[in-house]
């Protein structure tokens, strides 16, 4: 990491009052001492947000432009450095943190080629008489100041998400990063704060604060803000709509993912998606699987594809290229879910796979299967964060689609399927942000509109979509020669 101490306030770094360590979830090193934030320090940066708003605003696409495309090059050229730091702060397997790095990539590239489609459009304002002779048109303005608040599984994504929509819609952006993960955001910042400066911008159009909730109060609460863009928890993420309010707020929140399996699926095919998609990054990804619905006649002919499977889940040090589950990202974490399953198996939920018993070693959540967990349990309601997945079957696709939806999440969900007609049927009849068909619902391309309804969230990010987000409509409505009208 090669980035000054403190916090990138303003256009200096400024020292805080007190620093925590980061540490490694794997074996709990510590990883590097981390300044922590206060409000006073928000304040601080607030007031600068304000102070270069209209100068940001007024930046040319050009200048915007070239600074996302100086920061993509940067970190593809300390890529290996950027992954060994997130698998350190995240405890995350390297095999995650580099698509990580390669999301990262692709976000920024696309977010800079965005700033040349940001346009608007003619209206025909003579569609009614009183319009006769008026000249209509309307473009996009930034929405003002965005706080980024971003999750810690996925930090130097998340914050990407965050920080190079905002810069290309001409918009400074305060970045919050999550507590146990802050550094590879503030190396990220220093990217941008850097290549502002030399594209000749302010280095106050990107700025990062740590700290508590206070801290994060006092960026979301402030009324001279114009968006809160904010990725975590449903009950975080609804006590900051509440609070910000009549604020814009765009809220990426957890979901409980499922994948359906047909009666015509190829068996193979779906058992392969939930290996995979069951249990990247420890699990700790909101659109991982953790419902698994199977038509009932093929229930049996499924679990036979599927269990024989588990020991390709690889479970050790997140540094070997041969993980895939590791430890979760810290103590608290471990013991929610390991309260969870035991309350699971307690209710009736069988073990398939894996050993309850020893399902946490080490600080590792092993990675498990579940056979019938009873609906109102919170491992089938909740979203778990773990390598949990968990099968209940049903004797028909209208059944199956009714228990996808039957849930206050809706993420995004996939259905495995030969049939055409029945893949249209689930776009259709899916409560979900995104639907996917014959692969695992945690896919997510970086350019495509991603987000959720229900509690899953409000908003889509994506580049072109959130630019779209962190901008306002001006309309302008013209009569070239004044006077009253015809």
């Amino acid at each position: 990491m090669t980035f000054p101490d403190g916090l990138p306030i303003g256009e200096a770094w400024v020292r805080t009052p007190s620093s925590q360590p980061v540490t490694f979830p794997y074996d709990g090193q510590v990883v590097a001492e981390a300044p922590v934030g206060t409000e006073a320090l928000a304040d601080q940066a607030l007031a600068e947000a304000v102070a270069v708003r209209k100068e940001v605003g007024r930046l040319p696409s050009h200048v915007r432009r070239a600074a996302l495309l100086s920061v993509f090059e940067a970190v593809r050229e300390a890529r290996s450095a950027f992954e060994d730091l997130l698998v350190l702060e995240t405890g995350k397997p390297l095999v995650d943190c580099r698509v990580e790095v390669d999301r990262t990539l692709l976000t920024l590239q696309t977010s800079a080629e965005e700033v040349a489609r940001l346009h608007g459009e003619t209206v025909p304002l003579d569609l009614l008489p009183s319009g006769d002779g008026l000249m209509g048109f309307w473009v996009r303005k930034p929405i003002g100041v965005v706080i980024g608040i971003a999750g810690f599984n996925y930090p130097l994504l998340l914050a990407t998400h965050k920080v190079a929509p905002a810069l290309a819609a001409g918009c400074p952006v305060i970045v919050k990063p999550a507590p146990q993960t802050p550094l590879a955001t503030l190396w990220l910042v220093h990217l941008f704060r850097e290549a502002l400066a030399e594209a000749g911008a302010p280095r106050a159009v990107v700025q990062l604060v740590t700290g508590g909730v206070e801290v994060g109060a006092t960026l979301t609460q402030d009324k001279r803000i114009g968006a809160v863009s904010f990725t975590g928890s449903a009950a975080v993420g609804h006590q900051i709509a509440r609070d910000a309010a009549p604020t814009k707020v765009l809220l990426e929140l957890g979901s409980n993912s499922a994948l359906v399996v047909a009666a015509d699926a190829d068996l193979d095919a779906a058992a392969d998606a939930v290996i995979r998609g069951g249990y990247y990054a420890s699990g700790q990804a909101c659109i991982s699987i953790q419902r698994l619905i199977v038509v009932e006649s093929v229930r049996e002919a499924f679990l036979a594809k599927l269990l024989p499977r588990m020991d390709e889940v690889v479970i050790g040090d997140p540094r070997d290229e041969r993980t895939r589950v590791s430890a979760l990202i810290d103590a608290r974490a471990t013991s929610r879910v390991s309260a969870v399953l035991a309350e699971a198996v307690a209710a009736g939920a069988t073990v398939a796979a894996g050993s309850f018993n020893a399902s946490v070693t080490e600080g590792i959540v092993r990675p498990i299967v579940l056979l019938d967990t009873p609906v109102g349990q919170p491992a089938w309601d909740e979203e778990i964060f773990a390598p949990v997945v968990q099968v209940r079957s049903v004797p028909d696709l209208a059944t199956a689609f009714d228990l996808v939806n039957d849930s206050r999440y809706g993420l995004q969900a996939s259905v495995f399927t030969s049939s055409l007609e029945t893949a249209f049927a689930a776009i259709d009849e899916l409560e979900v942000g995104g639907v996917v068909v014959n692969e695992v619902p945690g896919f997510r391309s970086d350019v495509m509109p991603y987000g959720g309804v229900k509690d899953s969230g409000i908003g889509r990010e994506g580049p072109r979509f959130a630019i779209e987000e962190l901008t306002v409509t001006r309309m302008a409505i013209i009569r070239p020669a004044p006077g009253r009208p015809r």
